[in-house]
This record gives structure tokens, sequence and C-alpha cells, in this order.
């Protein structure tokens, strides 16, 4: 880092906390160092006509498993996954990214033992990586063997965050109650489907495919996990545990109760990441907590499951980030959604993707262009009434992306 040159971007329009502003920024020994001044030898980047902004912080996207499995069923090696993930991060302006990597007991994908190797293939990337890359532990709650996979990576060189996920309950959870509404998962009389029923094995087809067992075995499967159910509160108390010992970041997924949010709020998850109803997300405003929605949903107008909008929850103060979910190109296609759709000025909504993931993170050296902060920048081509792109990416002052346009 310390051997690349200075560097001066003039011209741009800068993307500052509180406005718009045409300026120059010099980067230096991967930081801002200064704002319009001298370029004194630095290398100049000409930014006329173009957007320069804090660098996205992605606190939750799962688009990296469509490398690890681009067929259903389909594996390919973790570490060339990685390294195209990572190249798709930095064209996309992400700086730094909490993979949503799921440790479930399901075979195959999502299980520990590919999520082993994810955290070990970044772990021996990282000198050949662009982005800085990370992990959310997102823990499915019934996966009691991976415990001990969260317990060595909150050791690791690049703390996680930890999310706590119930896609067991919600798989089992009865057909007559919207999921949007379902019970606390720890709720004693919590609906449950019965597993023998027709209706719940083609419920299960595709996490049989993705597993790349037969249906029946994967309805013994989920079968077999519903019976630890009683062992999962101290289970969850244990991770909590570990999580706050190592200064982790925590969130919960999917909350559809005000007592789901207060409940792992207690434990020390002060983000909750796609609330399902507006009482929740209402509630987690009142404590304070940080809220998450999908850069996709905001992209669309509106959530791929039929649930609140993002766009809506912005005006209403409940929404603080946006994550790229599925989808990387979302969080700048996101923002120019918004943007058209008058929610907010740019330089308002910028943080929904840069500052605000920052500071849930516990990552107070980047997010904002402000000297002495990390030189996570992005150049954006925006023109006016037309989809933007990102044309140069820098990652801790390292120019991570470059795409020169076929017209010039």
């Amino acid at each position: 880092m310390r051997n690349n040159p200075a560097i001066v971007i003039e011209g741009a329009t800068v993307v500052f906390s509180d406005r718009l502003e045409q300026a120059s920024v010099r980067i230096e020994d991967g930081r801002i160092t200064a704002i319009d001044g001298a370029r004194d030898g630095a290398d100049v980047v000409e930014g006329g006509g173009h957007i320069l902004a804090p660098a996205f912080v992605d606190i939750h996207g799962d688009a990296f498993e469509r490398q690890l499995m681009p067929r259903p069923g389909t594996m390919l090696p973790v570490a060339a996954a990685m390294l195209e993930t990572d190249r798709q991060l930095a064209a996309n302006g992400i700086a730094t990214a909490y993979h949503a990597l799921t440790l479930s007991w399901e075979p195959g994908l999502r299980s520990v033992e590919n999520g082993r190797a994810v955290v070990s293939a970044l772990d021996a990337l990282t000198p050949r990586l662009t982005a800085d890359n990370r992990v959310q532990l997102r823990w499915e709650t019934f996966c009691f063997e991976a415990v001990d996979l969260i317990r060595e990576a909150l050791s690791g060189p690049r703390l996680p965050s930890v999310a706590f996920n119930d896609h067991t309950s919600m798989a089992t959870l009865h057909p007559s109650v919207p999921l949007q509404e379902r019970p606390f998962d720890l709720d004693p009389v919590f609906p449950a489907v019965d597993p023998e029923t027709p209706a719940f094995a083609a419920k299960m087809a595709e996490r049989a495919k993705r597993a790349k067992i037969p249906v029946s075995d994967m309805v013994s499967l989920v079968r077999d996990m519903w019976e630890r159910r009683p062992q999962v509160p101290g289970v969850i108390e244990a991770v909590a545990a570990l999580s706050r010992a190592a200064g982790a970041p925590m969130l919960s997924h999917d909350d559809s109760q005000i007592e789901t949010r207060d409940f792992f709020r207690a434990r020390g998850a002060r983000i909750t990441e796609f609330p399902m109803n507006r009482r929740v997300a209402q509630a987690a405003r009142e404590a304070g907590d940080f809220i998450v929605f999908g850069a996709p949903n905001a992209t669309r107008g509106g959530s791929h499951l039929a649930s609140i909008g993002a766009a809506d929850m912005i005006r209403e103060g409940l929404c603080d980030i946006l994550a790229s979910d599925y989808y990387y190109p979302a969080m700048l296609l996101g923002l120019a959604r918004l943007k058209a759709d008058g929610v907010g000025p740019l330089h308002a909504l910028w943080p929904l993707v840069s500052g605000n993931p920052a500071r849930a993170s516990g990552l107070h050296d980047r997010g904002v262009i402000e000297v002495g902060k990390r030189a996570d920048i992005v150049l954006v081509e925006w023109p006016e009434g037309a989809a933007p792109t990102v044309r140069r990416t820098w990652v801790a002052g390292r120019e991570a992306y470059r795409a020169a346009p076929a017209g010039r």
C-alpha cells in the first residue's frame, strides 16, 4: 500500500456527508490526505463529469454462492469462485463485503464443511484479493455443528459478523400462517406443519436440489433437526456469548415479531436485517437498532417476497442500510432508483450503502470521504437520465478496478 504513488482525483462531483460539491481528493498511503489540496507531484486522475463517492460497504451479500454453485447441485472450486467474486465486488464499487455464509445442517452449498472451506480460502487468498472480503456467519440456530467454526472464525484475522437465522422454523411453519407474521421462533406453541404431508415434501424440493439429496431425505433431515428444538435456546446463548467476547457485530434475520427483535437485542444483536413488517422495524427504530433492507428491493421497487418496500421504509425513517443481498449491482442501481423516485437527494441516500453499514459493523475508518479516512472510493459515470456505472474503484488507496468506455 505504501508503495502506491499519491493520487489526486480532480473535476468530479464529490458525495460528501452533507452535500454534493465539485472538489479534488488526494489519496496516499491508503488514506484520504487532502480535499482541494495541492498536487505536489501526485498522479492526476481526471474525474470531470463523474460522481466520486465512498465505495460501498456490503453488510450482507450471498451472490458469491452463484460462483460456488452456478447450477443447482454443481459445485466449483472454492478458491476460483472467491477470486471471481472479488472481481465482481470491485467492478461494482464494493470495497468491503460481508459474504453471507450460511452455516446450516443442509449438505452441500450451505453446509458447515463448505463454510469452513470458504473461510479457509479467504484467509489464504487475502494477498491476492482486491476488496476487503469478510464473512457474515449466517448461522442456522439448529445447526449445532457450526459452533466450532464460529469460534475459530471469531478469532481469525478479519473479524466476522454473526447473524442469527432460523430457516428451520420457517420451513416447518404451518401454511395457514403468513411468513411475514410467523410467531416468535422459540414460542412453545409455534404452529408447525405435519412433515408427512405431500405439500411439505413439495416445499422441500428446492432445498433437496440444492443439497443434491432426494426429497425424502431432506424431509427426514428437517424432521430430525426439529427434534433439537428444546436445545436451541442454550446454543444461541453460547454463540451470542462468543460473539460478544470477540466484539463481533451481531444481526438477527427476518424478524417477524417484536418479541424476536427484543430477544436478540438482549443478547447483543443491534442490527435487524430484513424485518418482515413495519411494527418490528418501528420497534427497532425506537430501540436505536440499525435496520437493513435489500438493495434489490429498492432497485425493483418492492420485495421479491411481497414484504414491505425498502423505499417506503427509507421515507419513513425505518431503514439505515441497503445490502446487496443477492445482486451486487443493486447497491448502485438501488440508489439510482431511489433518487429517480424522489426518495431523497443523492448525498442523503449514499450513507445507506457506505457510512451506515460501516458504523453498524464497527468499521469507523471508512464509508465517508473525509481527510484521514481510508481511501475506499468509487468513480461513477452517471449521465443525466441514464443508468450509472462504476468506472474506477480504489480500496485502501489501491486501484482495484478500472474500465475505460469504448468512446474514449
